[in-house]
């Protein structure tokens, strides 16, 4: 099936408000959180943690299984992504932390990076790459640095050849990241690195997108093609050619479409088996929480506009650097930019979508607070300021 192809009858038609609640318990963040499982059972439930350098309240990746799971300790969250053979780190949405047992459903794209011969737009000789791989062969894990230097010059991009040629041993698969130690990538040699079974395991590109097209739509819950497509960034010939065959169903979901009309979308099966019911959490959003990475499903699902601001002019920012969305009651009702002090989270800046969301603000402002370690929390800029002094008792409270 191709975008311009009719799509199959629907077996269901979903409101708007169910569509939502589906999303949010397909991402864990609607009904009980499986603490049993922790950090490892969230990632291996979402399928992709992404990565990001930017850290004011804390990394992204430390972000989501806070969401999900709440004031989890964060060297247990650590703990859990590196160093135990539990997950490695690969392009997936984007560079993402992903379950070790996805290793063999990356070949196809570890196939494609091999047909291109380089990656990054640049090359190395044959003998860098072979040196790399024998030096960690010898010496086992080592970080860019220890391989001999990862930049030629101050310029970020000015990679050295060494660093060009573990990366692209990274691309390939003769190489694998799964431990940072100071925000740096560790190299090992895939071989030794990745269980017996996942390493030699080499299945078919179609085998390979088929399997992740259905953890997409297990993740996602409902979504439409686009989503689909950008969940793992698959091209959409590789959609086309296996979604059928996925598992997942067709749907129709009211007002998803332009202007309010419905739209064609897919679910899995067992978003359909039961509705969504629990508590909902109380929480702020990294803004590359999967939830939310895709900005046109947000903004369908949510009626929020989000955009990333860091990279924006300062003067030209709206909501701010690292603004994360306020999810309360299953909604999106506010954004809060916020930094640390010592032992003060600052929210720089605040907006509320009503009144009412008041109470949840401080909730999530007092339990962010407490799990990155600050004793206070102080409020800047806050858009209402007439809801100044309800917040701040809530938040002496």
């Amino acid at each position: 099936m191709t975008a311009s192809t009719p799509a199959p009858a629907p077996v269901a038609t979903l409101g708007a408000d169910d569509a939502r609640r589906i999303a949010l318990r397909a991402q864990g963040l609607l009904g009980a959180p499986d603490r049993r499982g922790g950090v490892r059972g969230v990632l291996r439930h979402l399928g992709a943690v992404q990565l990001d350098t930017i850290s004011v309240l804390a990394r992204s990746h430390e972000l989501i299984p806070y969401a999900r799971l709440g004031a989890v300790g964060r060297p247990a969250v650590e703990a859990a992504y590196w160093g135990a053979g539990a997950s490695f780190e690969y392009w997936s949405h984007a560079a993402c932390i992903l379950p070790i047992e996805e290793w063999p459903l990356f070949a196809f794209r570890r196939r494609h990076y091999r047909e291109r011969t380089h990656v990054w737009g640049k090359q190395v000789g044959e003998a860098t790459y072979r040196s790399v791989l024998d030096q960690l062969r010898t010496e086992g894990p080592l970080t860019s640095t220890e391989l001999g230097g990862a930049k030629k010059t101050a310029d970020w991009w000015d990679w050295s050849d060494t660093k060009i040629a573990v990366e692209r041993a990274l691309a390939f698969g003769d190489v694998v990241c799964t431990e940072r130690r100071s925000w740096k990538r560790v190299y090992a040699l895939a071989e030794q690195a990745v269980p017996a079974g996942l390493f030699d395991a080499e299945p078919a590109d179609d085998e390979c997108l088929r399997t992740l097209v259905a953890q997409s739509g297990a993740a996602l819950g409902v979504a439409t093609r686009a989503d689909l497509l950008d969940y793992h960034r698959l091209r959409a010939e590789q959609l086309d050619a296996v979604l059928a065959d996925s598992g997942l169903v067709p749907v129709e979901v009211a007002g998803w479409g332009p202007a309010g009309a419905p739209a064609a979308a897919w679910a899995d099966p067992a978003a359909l088996a039961a509705a969504p019911r629990g508590r909902h959490r109380t929480t702020l959003l990294s803004p590359f929480d999967s939830l939310i990475w895709d900005r046109a499903r947000t903004e369908r699902i949510f009626g929020m506009a989000h955009r990333l601001e860091a990279y924006t002019p300062k003067h030209k920012r709206v909501h701010g650097y690292f603004a994360m969305p306020l999810l309360a009651g299953g909604r999106l009702v506010g954004r809060v930019d916020p930094a640390r002090e010592g032992r003060t989270l600052v929210a720089r800046q605040v907006s509320l979508d009503s009144a009412r969301h008041v109470e949840a603000l401080a909730t999530a402002l007092r339990e962010a607070a407490a799990w990155v370690g600050c004793d206070a929390v102080r409020v800047e800029a806050l858009q209402e300021e007439s809801l100044r002094p309800a917040l701040e008792k809530l938040l002496k409270g």
